[in-house]
């Protein structure tokens, strides 16, 4: 069977777009707007399809779908996962016969996140990328021929990305560092395989670490774990710890 091209995939989700058009003016970052798409894509099963009502919707309840989805996405990052009602997204799933509650969400957690991760990392990279969309544009009503971008096949396997793409700056407060295992098991048990290593500040004369790294498998991760914020924190156990994009420095030691 021959592969598929990008111009196809950006047809074959070309509503996921338009409901990404929809989000973008509502959510306040470009990764809100992704998050949320990923996460109704990812509900795009079997009878359900509540994307498809998107980009038709008003633009109050637009706002509404996009606001229960990042609330979904947010509290997946924390220990016990509160949900709160989501009402318009549920009452889409049940219009093709199927009950999603919140507490769906929070019980298959490792599941949600590994499938929004999957479209982020994989055709969610098309959907959202505005050049091509462009592009496709241009080419739809001739003012040129499909270009050679539009016609490449498509891969669904993740394109490689430099580990400081996928990684976090992690801080502690003062005398209340963790281990670097702690971190490690919070993510695996809650997210399952998505950590390659833990990294911590170096010290002497038995002081504890106040910063450290943490390296995830991809980069959607660390755009699932900051959801459009800059810096966002995490309880584990009794301690708290903060999280934000790393960002590579000459001086930085961790090991």
């Amino acid at each position: 069977m021959a592969a598929m091209t990008v111009r196809e995939v950006l047809y074959m989700y070309s509503v996921a777009r338009q409901a990404y058009d929809r989000f973008l003016p509502v959510c306040g970052s470009p990764e809100k707007a992704q998050n949320a798409v990923a996460l109704l894509v990812w509900l795009d099963q079997g009878t359900i399809s509540a994307i498809h009502h998107v980009p038709a919707m008003a633009p109050h309840a637009v706002a509404v779908v996009a606001e229960e989805a990042n609330a979904v996405l947010e509290c997946l990052r924390h220990q016990v996962p509160a949900l709160p009602p989501i009402p318009l997204i549920s009452g889409l799933c049940m219009q093709g016969g199927v009950r999603i509650e919140p507490g769906f969400f929070a019980f298959h957690q490792d599941l949600v996140v590994r499938g929004v991760a999957h479209f982020l990392d994989g055709a969610g990279k098309l959907v959202f990328d505005d050049r091509l969309h462009i592009l496709l544009r241009r080419s739809e009503t001739g003012l040129m021929v499909n270009t050679p971008e539009l016609m490449a096949p498509y891969t669904s396997q993740p394109v490689a990305v430099p580990e400081d793409c996928r990684s976090m700056f992690i801080t502690f407060s003062k005398g209340n560092a963790l281990h670097r295992e702690e971190i490690f098991q919070y993510f695996r048990q809650k997210w399952g395989d998505c950590v390659v290593r833990v990294l911590m500040e170096k010290t002497k004369g038995g002081h504890m670490p106040m910063y450290g790294r943490i390296i995830f498998k991809t980069e959607a991760i660390v755009k699932l774990v900051l959801n459009g914020e800059r810096l966002v924190r995490i309880s584990i156990g009794q301690r708290q710890i903060w999280l934000r994009k790393y960002v590579p420095r000459p001086t930085n030691a961790t090991a």
